[in-house]
């Protein structure tokens, strides 16, 4: 994600937001890397795989 230059935007406009995808296991998607990115940037980011 870092190489690809993602923009990193405010926590507070996606709070209590949840990233959704059509495979059904977590290391096939894409909302996980997504995911990680955000919690390695962030502090108190909790991620649950639905």
């Amino acid at each position: 994600m870092s190489s690809r230059k993602i923009e990193l935007i405010d926590k507070e406009k996606i709070d209590n937001s949840c990233l959704i995808c059509s495979e059904d296991k977590p290391h096939h998607c894409h909302r996980r890397l997504v995911a990680e990115y955000l919690a390695g940037k962030w502090t108190n980011v909790e991620i649950v795989h639905l």
